[in-house]
């Protein structure tokens, strides 16, 4: 009998020492769950960003156009009063 109670003994405490490890090893998995998911979603904030990056760039090349005719016109407004200034001036 004492044999026995022995090794219950010895049997509960490998079999605490397992639940033991089996709690850490279902604590690991959640952190690597709860990773992977701050990862995806990290992922998918860092493609809504370089979306927005892209309309960004492409309004900018839209407002440079705009702003490059914009000075040429006006270039060419000022060069044409300033030309018809001098006419009307030394006539």
């Amino acid at each position: 009998m004492p044999q026995d109670a022995k090794r219950l003994d010895r049997i509960e405490e490998k079999i605490d020492t397992l639940s033991a490890a089996m709690i850490a090893f279902a604590r690991a998995e959640e952190k690597l769950i709860n990773l992977e998911q701050r990862h995806v979603a990290q992922y998918e904030r860092m493609n809504k960003f370089s979306e927005k990056l892209d309309k960004i760039d492409a309004q900018m090349t839209t407002n440079a156009l705009t702003i490059s005719t914009i000075n040429k016109l006006f270039w060419i407004v000022t060069v044409a009063v300033v030309s018809a200034l001098v006419a009307n001036f030394w006539m």
